[in-house]
């Protein structure tokens, strides 16, 4: 992922979720509708959740030192796993508990005209925010899919934003229909239930996040597509015959390590080994400049018997 192009999304969800906040908390404060309420805390979660995103990237640009010797890169899945949490706790469970309070103790809306046109508005900047991050994530998806370049993509920022403002346009038509119908039927219970729903949603697309971000945060491995490009660099057909096991894991999204024991021709000197190895590294960082370590053990390859 280019840095540059997951902080053009950032800045855009920062914006948008910004403007929002304050708009819905001001039609909330008019019209005491807890689809509002929910969907300002909503903004408001998201807001600080862009916070730290722009945080995690600046913590992972710091220098590798004696006590984090492959570097802060991590720092972005550390935050995005944060975010996750922000969304579950401040998002979901916030809205799923005003939406049963509201259910049980119904409350009429005033003037609930200004939360549609508010809603209205959050929409269509919601949707520019949405917009921008799908159109920064398209070169990184390739083919794939969008829920496979979610499932997939190494860099956590841009997927985390693509859910975040899905989630956010669905929780404001979520609404809408909570306040209309409240409007069309007089029974303010239509608000309590639209409320809940984003608490639900909310809730899902969390669970989605801490899963995907957990495993980042664990440790990934190269893309099949990665793996088969490092295999096939690593193997010369002169002075490496074959790879004899290799194992890869990103640090961060532009950081990957390589590991691998390649068997060696026989009978080479020291100097061609020597040469062997700088040319297949050499290999690797052509055909994926994400590659920053590299460590290749030479071999030579044995088959078992018996």
């Amino acid at each position: 992922m280019s840095a540059h192009g997951g902080k053009k999304a950032i800045f855009a969800a920062l914006t948008a979720n910004a403007g929002i906040a304050v708009a819905k908390f001001t039609g909330f404060l008019i019209t005491g509708s807890s689809s509002m309420l929910a969907e300002s805390v909503h903004s408001v979660a998201d807001t600080s959740n862009q916070g730290l995103l722009l945080l995690g990237q600046k913590r992972a640009e710091q220098q590798a030192d004696d006590l984090h010797q492959f570097g802060y890169g991590r720092n972005r899945y550390f935050y995005s796993f944060v975010v996750a949490l922000v969304l579950f706790t401040l998002g979901s469970l916030f809205a799923i508990y005003e939406g049963i309070h509201k259910i049980q103790h119904p409350e009429g809306l005033s003037s609930p005209i200004v939360a549609v046109v508010i809603l209205g508005v959050a929409i269509a900047l919601e949707g520019y925010s949405f917009v921008t991050a799908a159109r920064e994530s398209r070169p990184l998806k390739g083919d794939a899919s969008w829920w496979g370049f979610i499932r997939t993509s190494r860099s956590p920022e841009l997927p985390v934003v693509l859910l975040e403002d899905t989630g956010a346009l669905i929780g404001l038509v979520l609404a809408l229909g909570g306040v209309g119908l409240t409007m069309l039927t007089g029974d303010p219970v239509w608000d309590g239930i639209g409320t809940l729903c984003i608490g639900v949603l909310l809730g899902i697309i969390a669970v989605v996040l801490i899963v995907e971000m957990k495993s980042l945060l664990i440790g990934e491995g190269a893309t099949p597509d990665e793996a088969e490009k490092i295999l096939a660099a690593l193997v010369d057909g002169v002075r490496i015959d074959r790879v004899i096991h290799c194992r890869t894991q990103y640090l961060g999204p532009d950081e990957i390590l390589v590991a691998a024991k390649v068997a060696i021709t026989p009978g080479l000197d020291i100097g061609d080994v020597a040469t062997a190895i700088d040319d297949a590294e050499k290999r690797i960082r052509t055909a994926l400049p994400a590659v920053e370590l590299i460590y290749i053990e030479p071999d030579l390859y044995r088959t078992t018997v018996g």
